[in-house]
């Protein structure tokens, strides 16, 4: 009895420890389950597939970046390279060949017009040229006459008025031919023409024409213009509040929107001094950089942006940035070993591109000597972020 008394305490004690075992074995697992929980930021790969995507690590670095102000405005040419043809006196248009487009030389013929007035003003010069010589011999042989005191004043001074009246009108008459490219030499011959050309008073191209044969213009209407493109400029409008920050010979970026996304390059040369009231803008004009090698048009319409000043920024190449969810990040490198490479996704803020870089404008907990790839992230997370302005 005494025996059985001693076995049950005994028993009811290895039962508790046992319990008691199994309690402390169960925590133990499910403490060391907690620990091997994967990261969900992290991203593990071997050296062959970083090879393979020739990934690459690399750095945060101080990159200039410019402080620009936008603008836009248009593709222009000085005034003294362009020019609108007209007719100093009416005229029917009689040949009109060159087109839209044709290349004209200065002094090259441009069209013809025809007027009977034409004819007619060769005949006044042709009198007045006639009467000229006679009535400057007896203007000069009343000069002497009343020097000598054989005539009177009054028949020198009738003399005199009459040889200037005609003169006047002979000169007045011979510019008017000048005007329309008539010869008044050959008037002066006795050969009279009923037509007059127009010569190209510039080089340049034809780019615009509004007569056709047989059409009546007068002196009022525009009949072609002609523009000359070896010095083309921007013509720039600068909002008031900006103007203060331009300066002469800072840089322009420039790009024709409706053609292209290519960048271009030009420089401040004149800033203007006065304010469009209505729009509140000041006139910036810009000479282009190697413009002869691109086919500009005048009128075509630029954005552009004038850096005014630069500023160092943080920043990663634009391949270092991938985009998930329209958010930014980074693969930091966590450690590195035989087998492989550890990354954690690390969300970034990211400022404007320019030069191949991206600034980061927000780096969270990243170190500027964190090395992250820089090439051939996006494969592992998302697609590429950041691109040059």
């Amino acid at each position: 009895m005494s025996r059985l008394l001693y076995i049950l305490p005994v028993t009811i004690l290895f039962l508790n420890l046992s319990a008691c075992g199994d309690s402390i074995e169960k925590n133990v697992g499910t403490s060391n389950s907690a620990d091997n929980e994967p990261n969900a930021n992290r991203i593990t790969i071997s050296k062959a597939q970083f090879d393979g995507e020739s990934m690459e690590l690399g750095h945060f670095s101080l990159q200039n970046f410019p402080v620009e102000v936008e603008v836009t405005g248009t593709i222009d040419v000085p005034p003294q390279n362009k020019a609108i043809v007209s007719a100093f006196i009416g005229g029917y248009i009689k040949r009109t060949p060159l087109l839209i487009g044709n290349k004209v030389k200065k002094g090259q013929p441009l069209l013809t017009l025809e007027n009977p007035e034409f004819v007619q003003m060769q005949q006044e010069y042709q009198e007045s040229f006639e009467q000229l010589s006679y009535l400057k011999s007896e203007f000069e042989r009343q000069k002497s006459l009343v020097a000598e005191q054989i005539t009177s004043q009054k028949n020198f001074l009738k003399a005199e008025s009459e040889y200037k009246r005609n003169l006047a009108r002979y000169n007045g008459f011979r510019e008017k031919l000048k005007m329309l490219n008539i010869s008044p030499e050959n008037v002066e011959k006795g050969i009279l023409v009923s037509e007059a050309t127009i010569f190209a008073p510039i080089d340049g191209s034809i780019t615009k024409v509004n007569v056709s044969k047989g059409m009546y213009v007068s002196p009022a209407d525009d009949i072609m213009e002609i523009v000359n493109t070896d010095h083309i400029h921007l013509e720039l409008s600068v909002f008031e509040k900006d103007i203060m920050n331009i300066k002469k010979d800072q840089k322009i970026r420039f790009k024709i929107s409706e053609a292209s996304t290519e960048f271009y390059e030009a420089e401040v040369y004149l800033v203007g001094t006065s304010i469009d009231a209505d729009s509140r803008t000041v006139k910036v004009h810009g000479h282009l950089h190697d413009d002869e090698n691109h086919n500009f048009a005048v009128g075509m319409f630029v954005e552009a942006a004038i850096i005014t000043s630069n500023k160092s920024i943080n920043a990663l190449p634009n391949e270092s940035i991938v985009i998930q969810d329209n958010n930014q990040y980074v693969l930091s490198l966590i450690s590195e070993g035989n087998e492989g490479y550890v990354f954690e996704t690390k969300a970034v803020g990211v400022g404007d591109s320019y030069n191949g870089y991206t600034a980061i404008t927000e780096m969270g907990d990243l170190k500027d000597s964190d090395q992250v790839i820089v090439k051939g992230g996006f494969n592992l997370l998302g697609e590429t972020g950041g691109s040059d302005h």
